[in-house]
């Protein structure tokens, strides 16, 4: 998956609130296994997003403080990317010039969203559509067809743009450790590795919190889109 003649060697926990306080620790059991330290590192890379705003502080701050502390560059990787690639290992194949969107649900009744293509000549992914974030049925659609990858279609079902266009829909397709890997590998070999005071996590939304009315408005529409799904 890595590479080849690479081994990848995998820790991916759902830890919830404990994230924090987690992934310290488990980074130490990897290395553990590994038989390796730290500085025998090439680079660090994590999670710049876009996703959860403490999230996204909590990776991109670890990143840095390990990086600083072994003398290493990182290697930011964008999540929607780590779902395509996760794609792109999934059986049956992508075909080729089939485009991968990438939904995830955003909290506050949005989706982030963003559409790659697979260039087997370069080996890496180009930008089909920008990067957006906003109402499930604002996502915007690749030219041509595509297959629909992460949790969006589950959370937000018809309401969703381009679910009925989807050629497949692969909502278990989720930011996941080893494709993160193989992207951060490509990108290492590039020569994009950064220095760790340069890292910044990608922010798509401004605002982080929904007021009370706003909250109240997405739970009915919600609902309203629940009832008609099963009428």
């Amino acid at each position: 998956m890595a590479g080849a003649g690479i081994e990848c060697m995998v820790r991916h926990e759902h830890t919830g609130a404990r994230s924090s306080a987690r992934v310290l620790p488990a980074a130490g059991e990897l290395l553990a296994e590994a038989g390796i330290a730290l500085a025998d590192c090439a680079a660090i890379a994590f999670g710049a997003g876009p996703g959860s705003f403490t999230g996204l502080r909590t990776a991109c701050g670890v990143a840095q403080g390990l990086a600083f502390g072994a003398g290493l560059p990182v290697v930011p990787v964008n999540t929607l990317l780590a779902c395509a690639e996760r794609v792109r290992s999934a059986e049956p194949a992508l075909p080729a010039g089939t485009a991968v969107l990438v939904a995830l649900d955003a909290r506050m009744d949005e989706a982030y969203a963003g559409a790659f293509g697979w260039d087997a000549a370069a080996q890496e992914w180009v930008e089909r559509t920008p990067m957006q974030v906003g109402a499930p049925e604002t996502v915007r659609l690749p030219d041509g067809e595509f297959w629909l990858a992460g949790n969006a279609a589950t959370v937000f079902g018809e309401r969703l743009a381009g679910l009925a266009r989807a050629q497949r829909v692969l909502p278990e397709a989720m930011p996941h450790a080893q494709p993160m890997v193989a992207i951060a590998l490509r990108a290492l070999a590039r020569g994009e590795a950064i220095d760790a005071d340069r890292a910044m996590p990608i922010y798509l939304r401004d605002k982080v919190a929904q007021t009370i009315a706003e909250r109240e408005a997405a739970a009915a529409a919600r609902a309203a889109a629940t009832a008609g799904s099963t009428s």
